[in-house]
């Protein structure tokens, strides 16, 4: 699939060869880029992954665009092109030849500091001012970047990318190809605090509104014991943040991918393949089931269970189980049939209420009430 990423342009022969993909005409046009078809140089490969993309590639200048099959590219007058079942997921395989990294460099910076006891793996690179503590574990060709944290009796598997200003705790454990986007931190405590005597949240929990009547208390810490487990090919967006478990760790499967600004609290279980996009937020002791995808700003309740393939739209908030394969939306979150049929009366309401007035003033008229 890869290419020898010190090459700045491939034949698009070479491309298609990659990527196991049909090109037809002139295959050996260099390629050093990519483009949306209608700002396309010469010398990049357009983008037109559906006929209103492919529309505007007279728009620009290139010579060649990746395509459906079937396309007709020479009616767009192009000299080559690269056709694909599925032009979007090419695009995964592509990107990952075209992307040039953050430039880290290899070997060990000296200003690094490395605990005498940590372990790194053959061929692991280390970027400057990164710490790495006593006892940690770094899989062989991991890549990580300057001003790193990575405490004591942690483990990092094989080929990870830990971008510049991650955090990741004291015991955390991390599968294979961890992919770790800026400033992102893994293994900070929970929100964990409990009052003497019962508080008014529980109170107004367990009734679900009852005023909160208790003396003023200090808040104790209930620090957290656990650690945060992930699995492999998992990957953390910038600035994202997930809390180590209480006593168990905290467990995200394998294959999930986390966005920036996301929040997962202690306790928490993801399974595997999931999809968390950017702003939401998980509550503690949460279970989120496999091929599980929460739209940007869900938020979820703690202590509940959402069961597999379930996908909720954005901005949801989900305060209580949901069976597997449901779609949500709302809040409180619901089938988003049933949502979508609620705010369609919400906005026949204006009419309504004017057709009662109306009805009102009629009545009134007729029993001589006006």
């Amino acid at each position: 699939m890869s290419l020898d990423s010190t090459v700045h342009s491939h034949s698009i022969a070479q491309i298609a060869a990659a990527l196991g993909l049909r090109a037809e005409g002139d295959v050996g046009i260099e390629i050093s880029s990519v483009a949306e078809p209608a700002h396309a140089g010469a010398d990049q490969l357009a983008l037109a992954m559906k006929p209103e993309f492919a529309a505007q590639i007279g728009e620009g200048k290139a010579r060649a665009a990746m395509l459906w099959n079937g396309a007709d590219w020479q009616e767009m007058g192009l000299q080559a092109a690269i056709l694909a079942p599925r032009p979007r997921h090419a695009l995964s395989g592509l990107s990952a030849m075209l992307d040039r990294g953050n430039g880290y460099g290899t070997g060990i910076h000296p200003t690094a500091s490395i605990d005498p006891t940590a372990d790194l793996g053959e061929g692991v690179s280390v970027a400057a001012f990164t710490v790495i503590g006593a006892r940690a574990k770094i899989g062989a060709r991991s890549v990580i970047g300057p001003q790193v944290f990575i405490g004591e009796d942690a483990t990092i598997g094989e080929d990870a990318l830990i971008n510049s200003g991650v955090r990741i705790g004291a015991r955390c454990t991390i599968g294979q190809r961890f992919f770790a986007q800026f400033n992102c931190s893994i293994g900070g405590d929970g929100f964990s605090y409990v009052t003497p005597e019962v508080s008014g949240v529980e109170k107004a929990r367990a009734s679900l509104g009852e005023e909160g009547t208790q003396q003023a208390q200090q808040w104790a810490r209930i620090h957290s014991l656990g650690a945060v487990t992930i699995g492999d090919d998992c990957e953390v967006g910038a600035n994202a943040s997930i809390d180590r478990g209480s006593v168990r760790d905290t467990r995200i499967g394998n294959g999930t991918k986390i966005d920036s600004l996301v929040m997962i609290g202690h306790n928490v279980v993801v399974g595997d393949n999931t999809l968390i996009c950017g702003c939401c937020g998980i509550a503690g002791s949460t279970r989120i089931g496999n091929n599980v995808v929460l739209a940007g700003q869900t938020g979820v309740s703690d202590n509940i269970f959402i069961g597999d393939n379930v996908i909720t739209g954005g901005g949801t908030k989900v305060l209580s189980n949901v069976p597997a394969g449901r779609v949500m939306l709302g809040y409180p979150a619901m089938k988003m049939e049933s949502h979508v049929e609620t705010y369609k009366g919400l906005r026949r309401l204006p009419r309504l209420f004017k057709e009662v007035a109306e009805l009102k003033k009629s009545v009134s008229k007729l029993t001589g009430n006006e």
